[in-house]
Formats: structure tokens, C-alpha cells, sequence
């Protein structure tokens, strides 16, 4: 909880906090609190559908309760929150000799350093033997950067030169963790929004080629969103998901944010869950998601 609570505290000041500082001076409720509340939620990122959803939610629970004074309903509309959030599943990267990750996302999305980071979580906290594969090839600076972050978390990158085949270097590093008794594979992938056919493609290939040596690869396809950028992140995760089966969703850079609300949006718009957040710089700072920390920080103590 302390994670979240020192991570969130841009949020916390931000949109959220103004609900908060409305609903705790007390009075009655009116037409104007919840206008004003709507109007709050929708600054914050949620989109207006889930911003309904969570008033239409809230209000129900507020009538149930026969709820008057305003300071009141905070209390309500936490639960609202918190029920808009599914608990992520167990990721699907146990039961087998060989587990493989795709990573995808657009370039500036912190793509290459949450891999990194994730590698050190799953070696350290998780007790897995990882290893990256450095399958952007299009950028000799992801390459450059993703074997800087294996040397952090200490685990072994699998390269080749930039503008190589990225399929084929998907290919190594897959019989290379397989034959080293490795858990996990990580896959790095380019960081472009390009043409949904070259995108599909490079993914179908990626796919093919991890299939010739663990059939059922990869286990999960995870896509890395910028929390900073709000509803635009909802707009990526509906491009990728329209190209990609996407099986779930790390948000990053949470904690240089006012606002947070794209969570919501995220999970209740598009039914994807969110399995990680980056809540900070240090290796440490990438956590788990977990809904009752997170909606428990987005509002002052009271």
C-alpha cells in the first residue's frame, strides 16, 4: 500500500483530490454535486461511459443507504470505483518448460524499461529464470537499451544487428532459453504504430517462429500504455487489440500523472486487465495491480 500511496500522489492532488476536498466539505446533495463530480471523473480520464457507469453506480448505492450529506458519499463512490475493476489473473507463464512473453507497445510508452523491470520482478520476487529477447530491431537504441536493462536485472539478452530479421531473432532466443533451462522468455517488439497489415505480419512471423520450438507460444501478449497519456492510451490499446490478441496491459509512469482515470476505462471499456503499473524509477517500482490499493490512494484519508 505504501507503493501506491507515494505513487499516486500526483492523482491524488489532482482530480481526485478536488472530489475529495468537495465532497468532505459536508452540505447537502444536489443536482450540482453531481454534475460537478461527472465533470471531475471525466477530467480525470475515465471517458464519459465509465464516468456514467460509475455515477449511475454510486448513486444507486447512495439511495440504498438513504445517504443526505455529501461527506457521505466518497465512501460510495470508492466502492463504485473499486467494483469497476476486475482482480488481474494469474499470468500464464507456469506448467511448462518454457514460458514466452510478448511485449508490445508504441515507442516513448516505457516499453523497453518496464521489460526490464518486469524481468527483475519475476527473477527476484517471482523466483524465475528469465531471459530478454531483443526483437525491435528496427531501433539500434532498443537494443542498446534493452541489453543495458538485462545487465540490471541480471538476466541474458539474446541480440542481433539493427534492421535484422526480427523473427529470426526471436527463433535464437527461444532455442536459447529452451536449451538453457530457462522459465520465462521476455520478447521485446518493435515500437510502432505502422500499417495494421506490416504490424500483423511481424507479430504472425514472431508467433510462427516461437511455435517451432514451444507449440502453443507465446502464453501471453502484454501492451505497454503511457499513463500520462491518458485517453490517447485508451485509443492505442483499441488499435492494438484490433491487430494483436492482447491478453492484458501494464500501465507505466503512473506516478508523473494527475490524472489515472484511463485505469477504468481500460479494464471496464475494453475488458482488458491490467496486470502491472509502474508506480516510480526504481526497479522496485513496478507492482503488481491491485485494485483496492489503487483506488484507496487516488483519494485523500479521511
Amino acid at each position: 500500500m505504501t507503493n501506491y500511496r507515494s505513487g499516486m500522489t500526483k492523482t491524488r492532488q489532482g482530480f481526485f483530490g478536488r472530489i475529495s476536498q468537495m465532497l468532505g466539505g459536508g452540505g447537502q446533495i444536489e443536482d450540482e454535486t453531481w454534475d460537478d463530480i461527472e465533470a471531475l471523473l471525466v477530467q480525470g480520464d475515465l471517458g464519459v461511459d465509465t464516468t456514467r457507469a460509475v455515477l449511475e453506480d454510486t448513486k444507486a448505492r447512495v439511495r440504498k443507504n438513504n445517504v443526505r450529506n455529501a461527506d457521505q458519499v466518497q465512501t460510495h463512490l470508492k466502492a463504485a470505483l473499486r467494483d469497476m475493476l476486475s482482480d488481474p489473473p494469474v499470468l500464464n507463464i507456469s506448467g511448462r518448460p518454457l514460458s514466452i512473453m510478448l511485449i508490445v507497445g508504441v515507442n516513448g510508452s516505457g516499453k523497453t524499461t518496464t521489460i526490464g523491470k518486469l524481468a527483475y520482478r519475476l527473477g527476484r520476487v517471482n523466483q524465475r529464470k528469465v531471459m530478454l529477447a531483443a526483437g525491435d530491431t528496427f531501433r539500434a537504441a532498443a537494443i542498446e537499451q534493452l541489453q543495458l536493462w538485462g545487465k540490471r536485472a541480471e538476466v541474458p539478452v539474446i541480440a542481433n544487428k539493427p534492421g535484422s530479421d526480427p523473427a529470426a531473432v526471436v527463433y535464437d532466443a527461444t532455442s536459447a532459453a529452451f536449451a538453457r533451462g530457462r522459465d520465462v522468455l521476455i520478447v521485446d517488439t518493435a515500437g510502432r504504430l505502422h500499417t495494421n497489415y506490416n504490424l500483423m505480419e511481424e507479430l504472425a512471423k514472431i508467433r510462427q517462429v516461437s511455435q517451432k520450438v514451444i507449440a502453443d507460444a507465446p502464453h501471453e501478449v502484454l501492451l505497454v500504455l503511457d499513463g500520462t497519456t491518458g485517453q490517447n492510451a485508451l485509443q492505442q490499446a483499441q488499435k492494438f487489440r484490433e491487430m494483436v490478441n492482447i491478453t492484458g496491459v501494464i500501465v507505466t509512469k503512473l506516478d508523473s500523472t494527475a490524472k489515472g482515470g484511463m485505469i477504468f476505462a481500460i479494464n471496464h471499456d475494453l475488458g482488458l486487465p491490467i496486470h502491472y503499473v509502474g508506480l516510480g524509477e526504481k526497479m522496485e517500482d513496478l507492482v503488481l495491480f491491485q485494485p483496492d490499493f489503487f483506488v484507496e490512494s487516488l483519494f485523500d484519508e479521511r
